[in-house]
């Protein structure tokens, strides 16, 4: 995928013709692959409705698939185009729900079996999940498509304003903040102290105390300015780790 095919993109999977082609089984909510078609152009997708969401204790209900497109919406603003274009539907096959972009991928190469190379390429995934507060960052989340571009997928139980984050990625622990990565950091959180753009894109789909919870994250990570250690109060790796 180019950066400059994704307004197109956006469109065919607000507005397109959708239908469904398959399930997939493997997950806690119904999850679903379907075709999206626009004049003429077809793209495959992930469908979420939100009627296929199970209950959450400490999510309230209903909120996953915008969660979803909240987790796109702050890595575009970070400029690392980690999360596939991921749009909000209103009406769908099942209802509303997220719809995102398939990235066609081999589902054998993730965290587990990246090569060291590849490992040292997922310093912005981390600063990503510790923004976002990913509660369940499994190493089959992370994929890499054809042309060895990184892609981040599975964002519902993101953005919680208490301390979430489990993941399996704590190769950079005890490092500094690379200077690049602490620049889009930076740029991030001055979006979310002045309520810009970011900010109101955001609103449907968070409330106010979870972008205000966002920030803080940001704000502490910059002033710590290093890769944090795992939480030693709490289970810090997600269930199962694939």
């Amino acid at each position: 995928m180019k950066p400059e095919d994704t307004p197109q993109i956006l469109t065919i999977l607000k507005t397109g013709t959708m239908t469904l082609r398959g399930q997939f089984v493997h997950g806690s909510n119904y999850t679903f692959l379907a075709s999206v078609v626009h004049e003429g152009v077809e793209y495959i997708a992930v469908y979420k409705p939100v009627r296929g969401e199970q209950p959450l204790w400490d999510f309230p209900a209903g909120t996953l698939s915008g969660r979803e497109v909240a987790a796109y919406l702050v890595s575009q603003s970070l400029g690392w185009q980690l999360v596939p274009p991921t749009v909000y539907r209103r009406k769908g096959p099942l209802g509303a729900g997220s719809v995102q972009l398939y990235i066609e991928h081999d589902p054998e190469y993730h965290y587990f079996s990246f090569t060291a190379e590849d490992r040292q390429r997922l310093r912005p995934v981390v600063l990503f999940d510790l923004v976002v507060n990913n509660a369940d960052r499994k190493g089959g989340h992370i994929l890499m498509d054809e042309n060895k571009h990184i892609w981040l997928i599975d964002h519902g139980i993101c953005f919680h304003v208490e301390d979430k984050l489990r993941t399996v990625i704590w190769d950079f622990a005890g490092e500094p903040i690379p200077p690049d990565l602490m620049a889009d950091l930076t740029r991030l959180l001055e979006e979310l102290e002045q309520g810009g753009d970011l900010v109101e894109q955001l609103k449907p789909y968070l409330t106010l105390a979870e972008i205000r919870a966002m920030e803080r994250r940001t704000r502490r990570l910059i002033e710590n300015g290093c890769f944090p250690h795992p939480s030693p109060s709490r289970r810090p790796y997600p269930w199962p780790p694939v």
